[in-house]
Parts: structure tokens; C-alpha cells; sequence
């Protein structure tokens, strides 16, 4: 690629740091798919290799956290990164020295966590409990995007709404609602510390696949880097990820580049 081709890149970046995974429904791979289909040039850090296929979590395998700022300072040598989507991380406390090292690179970068406490499977990302680490977390991203499983299980001790009020002081939530038990598939966005705003589902059915969540969080990470306004880029991303999920009845869907905004 000649020099000036490779410049244009560089205005339209956005960065993924996530796990890989070989059957390429979660994790960088999707990501990477999803930048695409917004029309965006995709970058990736890898924070694991997992051992998986869309129906079966077999091993995870972390990347040293060193390697993993080598290859976020690397990227940032060469590219200008607005936005970041982040995904599975070992630990909390690793997941803090990355977004510290990522917010000292770039201090306006639009954070989008992807707060994956265990894969469908069952997997659990994160045994230890190092709840004082959250809030640091919190502070430092734009916005998490927990589904109600997860969200109940950050602070144990307290209710969800008790949970929602907390974290809605330090940064903003998209509660997405595939696991709730009244109104299935109704997400809703917490933002600005006292709006809230409810994100009706346009599908009546959905088929389950296998990494959903990484592609709502990216299609999400993609609106923001397209300089959408957050409720709008909440409701597109909410829209693209129904109809991935309608893509086919499999577990493992298909981006349709063609239509990628006509939600």
C-alpha cells in the first residue's frame, strides 16, 4: 500500500482488544467485522487465545499483560484511535492498567467496555473479587455495556437497581436486555447520570448466536466513532445486532455489508 493510501486509514481507525476466537463469532474477529460493516478500518489487540467453537468452551489461554501494552503503544505509534471497543481481559486489575495506559495515550479517548464476566458456555473470566478496582474502571470509560447477568453480578451486595444508580454516577450503561425476565429484549440506556432511555426490540423473534454481545458492543463502538449521538448510536447498534441475529437460524451469523445502516 503506498503512503498516501495508508493515510486515509488513519482517520477512519477504531480499535478492538479482545480475545481470539477461532470459530469468529466473538471476540476481535467479529469485532473486526463489525468495524467493516460500519464502513470503518478495524484494528485489534489480542488479551487471550481461547480454545472454543460457537457451541463449546474448552480453554482460554491469556496473553501476558506486558504483551498486551506493547501492542496497544505499537498501534498508537502509527495510528489515531478515537475509540476503543474492549472485551475480555484476564482481571480487573489488568483491565485497569489498560485502560490507564490507553487514557495516557490519548486522553479524549471514547472507551466502550464489553464487561464479559463468563462465555455462554459457562466459562468465568473473572474468579477473584477486586470490586475496589471498579470504580476506577467506571471513571475511565464512555460507556459499559452489560447484559442483566453480568450487571447483578459486579456488586453482589447490592440490588441491580442499587448497582445502575452506582455505576450511572462514574459513566454511562447500555443494559442490554436478552436476559431479563419481564420485557426479554428491551435494552435500555442509562446516560448524563439521570436520563433513561428504553430501547424497544423491532424483531418479534431473534435466532441466538454465539458472540452477540461483542457485536452490539462494537456495532455500538462504531456509531460513537462515526460521531453519532449516543441515544441514536444506542438504538443502531440495538438495530444492526437484530438483524445479525436474523442473518440465519445458526448459531454463527453473517454481516450484511449492503444494508449495514438500513436498520
Amino acid at each position: 500500500m503506498q503512503e498516501e493510501d495508508c493515510s486515509l486509514l488513519i482517520d477512519n481507525c477504531i480499535l478492538t482488544i479482545a480475545g481470539h476466537d477461532p470459530s469468529a463469532g466473538a471476540g476481535i474477529t467479529s469485532d473486526i467485522k463489525t468495524f467493516e460493516a460500519h464502513g470503518l478500518y478495524g484494528l485489534s489487540v489480542c488479551t487471550a487465545i481461547t480454545v472454543q467453537n460457537d457451541i463449546d468452551f474448552k480453554k482460554c489461554v491469556w496473553v501476558e499483560p506486558d504483551v498486551i501494552i506493547s501492542q496497544i503503544e505499537t498501534l498508537f505509534e502509527r495510528f489515531t484511535l478515537p475509540v476503543v471497543k474492549i472485551g475480555i481481559v484476564e482481571s480487573w486489575s489488568v483491565l485497569l492498567r489498560i485502560v490507564n495506559k490507553l487514557k495516557a495515550l490519548n486522553s479524549e479517548i471514547k472507551i466502550v467496555l464489553d464487561p464479559i464476566i463468563k462465555a455462554s458456555s459457562g466459562y468465568d473470566f473473572h474468579t477473584e473479587e477486586n470490586q475496589d478496582l471498579l470504580d476506577k474502571i467506571w471513571e475511565a470509560c464512555y460507556i459499559i455495556t452489560p447484559n442483566y447477568d453480568e450487571i447483578k453480578s459486579l456488586y453482589p451486595k447490592l440490588s441491580i437497581e442499587e448497582t445502575i444508580e452506582h455505576i450511572s454516577d462514574l459513566t454511562n450503561i447500555y443494559l442490554k436486555g436478552g436476559h431479563r425476565e419481564e420485557k426479554k429484549g428491551w435494552d435500555v440506556l442509562y446516560h448524563c447520570g439521570i436520563v433513561q432511555t428504553n430501547i424497544e426490540p423491532n424483531a418479534t423473534t431473534v435466532f441466538q448466536k454465539h458472540g452477540s454481545g461483542c457485536v452490539l458492543s462494537s456495532s455500538l463502538a462504531s456509531n460513537i466513532a462515526l460521531d453519532i449521538a449516543l441515544e441514536d448510536a444506542s438504538k443502531n447498534s440495538k438495530y444492526y445486532t437484530e438483524v445479525f441475529l436474523n442473518s440465519n437460524k445458526s448459531l454463527l451469523g453473517v454481516h450484511n455489508y449492503k444494508n449495514s445502516f438500513n436498520y
